[in-house]
């Protein structure tokens, strides 16, 4: 009997240490953030982001870091189950209205279906506590909101896309999965920021899984006057009104104004206070003491918003912006700090994407991934190696609000392959001398231009992607 008790109590300890060693990770997603609206991507950035940029001096930042898709749902739905939203017809932001112009757009699925196998829920039966706040826009009804997609607990994740209700960034929030409302005027990244700390400073025993999604920085444009001030006063020493008309951008040749000069004392204004909230949560890790145990991940949904609803920031060097595939729709901030991994201000130049979040995380928690996805774990990459991935692909058969055309892309070493819909004409760009792409190679190297082709083609059947569709006895190009 006395062996029995001391091979349970035995196992019980082993049980606890095993699950003390696992990594707690924290994962910061914002909304439209640019690649080039972070300092430590961007020296001459008009924003202020202290505490991002001390992060990517602490671990890794990519240079090549992407989104799955040039807009929201998409890459939100990558980011949870490590697939490509084509998979899943999840090719556009959930909710939409899916406009028609020269041709109908793809059918799309608007939920991420309960099937599908989350991150979280990956971590859950790992035994993580697992919590999610913010922004979601992966669901119609509650059945497919966080608390029932592997989360303990979710702060302000439902079907909209946006902070629309209430005093949409200001409370009262009258958002139906914040159950407490805050006080009158409190900021909603400081609410978000501050059940976040709370979580950490509660499961700072044991493993955790905490998924900041703000709704920063995508619109309604709403800033803290205390930092609308300051970037007034900053906008004013810059010269021009920051717009030029980019022709080259846009399929039909018309003009379009894009923004050209980051100066909108607005959105900077809100892209300093997401920055902040991200200091808090970094400090409540140092305050809980399991700094040194939690593997940190920063990045976004999509690029800047650049050519519509205010055009509110530039990713200039970066071509177009959200909505489009261009490298300023997809391109994105990535940072990870895994500490006793990731060497402090280092830079990885290898291609990830977000569907590699999940196959990474349930690797270093020992989470068994025994469905098909499509990411891969950037381990090596993040101890300063290499990563055996031939091509990363985009497919986006819509027409964005963003003025965007319907199309599609390969990216394999350096080149870049971009498709339009419409008519099936396709661009070739070396992104290593022309991050901007702004020379088209393609009549110059028509064989590489025929291979990445043929291999999108291949990717396209894989994943059953779905095309434009006639409209007005008008048939749309087709692979």
């Amino acid at each position: 009997m006395k062996a029995y008790v001391g091979f349970v109590i035995f196992c019980f300890m082993a049980t606890m240490s095993a699950r003390a060693a696992l990594p707690n990770v924290v994962v910061f997603l914002v909304d439209d953030l640019g690649y080039m609206d972070v300092g430590a991507n961007n020296p001459n950035c008009f924003y202020d982001t202290p505490n991002i940029d001390r992060l990517a001096k602490s671990g890794m930042r990519f240079t090549d870091g992407y989104a799955a898709n040039p807009v929201c749902s998409p890459t939100r739905y990558s980011l949870m189950t490590g697939k490509y939203p084509t998979r899943a017809r999840a090719t556009q932001f959930f909710g939409g209205k899916n406009r028609a112009e020269k041709f109908n757009p793809a059918p799309f699925n608007d939920n991420m279906p309960l099937d599908e196998i989350t991150i979280a829920q990956a971590l859950k039966a790992k035994g993580y506590a697992t919590f999610y706040a913010g922004k979601w826009h992966l669901g119609e009804s509650e059945e497919y909101y966080p608390q029932n997609r592997g989360f303990d607990v979710n702060i302000g994740g439902w079907k909209k896309g946006g902070p629309y209700t209430g005093g949409r960034y200001f409370a009262p929030f009258k958002n139906p999965e914040i159950k407490e409302e805050s006080p009158d005027g409190e900021h909603l990244p400081a609410r978000l920021v501050r059940e976040t700390a709370g979580f950490i400073e509660q499961n700072k025993d044991n493993p955790f899984f905490a998924y900041l999604a703000f709704y920063s920085v995508h619109t309604p444009l709403m800033g803290r006057p205390d930092l609308e001030a300051k970037y007034k006063k900053k906008a004013a020493k810059i010269s021009g009104d920051g717009f030029a008309e980019e022709e080259q951008v846009w399929p039909t040749n018309k003009p379009r104004n894009v923004r050209v000069l980051q100066k909108h004392a607005v959105y900077a204004a809100m892209v300093e206070a997401m920055d902040e909230a991200v200091g808090t949560v970094l400090q409540q890790l140092e305050d809980s003491g399991v700094a040194d145990r939690t593997i940190v991940i920063f990045t976004s949904d999509n690029g800047g918003l650049s050519t519509s609803e205010g055009s509110p920031t530039s990713n200039l060097p970066l071509r177009g912006g959200k909505g489009w595939v261009y490298e300023g729709g997809i391109r994105e901030p990535w940072i990870v700090r895994y500490p006793g991994v990731t060497r402090p201000n280092s830079i990885s130049t290898e291609p990830i994407c977000s569907i590699d979040l999940f196959p990474t995380v349930a690797a270093v928690a020992g989470a068994d991934v025994k469905h098909e996805i499509d990411g891969i774990n950037i381990l090596p990459a993040l101890k300063g190696g290499t990563l055996n991935r031939e091509s990363l692909f985009w497919h986006y058969p819509h027409y964005a609000n963003q003025g965007g055309f319907p199309g599609g892309a390969i990216r394999e070493g350096d080149y870049k392959l971009v498709e339009r819909y419409e008519d099936g004409q396709v661009h070739l760009y070396d992104l290593k001398q022309d991050i901007g792409e702004q020379n088209d190679l393609a009549a110059k190297y028509p064989e590489k231009v025929e291979q990445m082709r043929k291999r999108l083609h291949a990717w396209y059947e894989s994943v059953d992607a779905q095309f434009l569709r006639e409209k007005d006895g008008n048939a749309p190009w087709h692979p």
